[in-house]
């Protein structure tokens, strides 16, 4: 009887888990063919090709090679730091994300790589929807697929937002601190690091002190990367307030 009673609550178990698998497959391949064809569409418009084409003819569009280095391992570390490593999503980091967001019953945190980031500011609108992030891992293949690494960051930072009506590096960097950006220093680069996160929030004009607070997470992410040592991030905040 008892042998009899375990094997029906096997059963039952096993056909439960069958179930709940089909339907998160059929929940994935919905959202699959809306975001699919949400990329389609945006790309029918204009292509990928003529975005870019589009940016790089920006005034003060500003390239690669005048990005100071801090600047560029501050954002990889505290946005995307398997950047070098992924083919354009980070399976490691949605994971990570998607547990957060069920965990606390939100959509707060997205695991979008730099990649995605720069897909979305190119293609797409800033909702958050969930078509539009499986159609960002669409358009960030096809980024990923035809430019280098360098390249894509290069897009990302001359497309991103930085609060205050700043779209771009040369904008924020100008209007901040009233410097090219090749001028930061390494504080002020690890400051607009951690602003596109939350431009609302952290936008140095809106709250130094929240602004400050998230330039100290970029400079601990550096350190829990291995890209600075602690001595180094002291250094760089005694400079500050200097």
């Amino acid at each position: 009887m008892k042998k009899k009673r375990k094997h029906i609550i096997r059963q039952t178990l096993y056909r439960l888990l069958v179930f709940v698998l089909c339907i998160m497959a059929a929940v994935s391949i919905f959202y699959g063919i809306k975001g699919y064809r949400m990329y389609q569409d945006a790309i029918s418009q204009m292509s990928i090709e003529e975005k870019v084409d589009m940016v790089r003819g920006e005034e003060n569009y500003t390239r690669y090679s005048e990005l100071p280095e801090f600047y560029i391992d501050a954002v990889i570390s505290v946005e995307d730091h398997r950047f070098e490593k992924h083919p354009g999503i980070d399976p490691i980091a949605i994971c990570r994300a998607a547990w957060t967001d069920i965990r606390e019953e939100s959509f707060a945190e997205g695991g979008s790589t730099i990649t995605q980031q720069l897909a979305k500011n190119l293609l797409f609108t800033q909702d958050k929807m969930i078509e539009r992030k499986v159609a960002e891992v669409f358009a960030a293949f096809d980024l990923e697929a035809n430019y280098s690494k360098e390249e894509i960051f290069e897009l990302y930072a001359n497309t991103v937002y930085f609060g205050s009506g700043y779209y771009g590096i040369y904008a924020a960097a100008a209007g901040y601190f009233m410097k090219m950006p090749s001028e930061l220093t390494d504080y002020e680069s690890a400051m607009l690091a951690g602003v596109p996160n939350a431009p609302s929030v952290y936008s140095p004009d809106i709250n130094m002190e929240a602004a400050s607070q998230r330039a100290a997470q970029v400079l601990h992410s550096m350190v829990r990367n291995k890209v600075l040592t602690q001595e180094e991030v002291e250094g760089i905040q005694r400079k500050m307030l200097k």
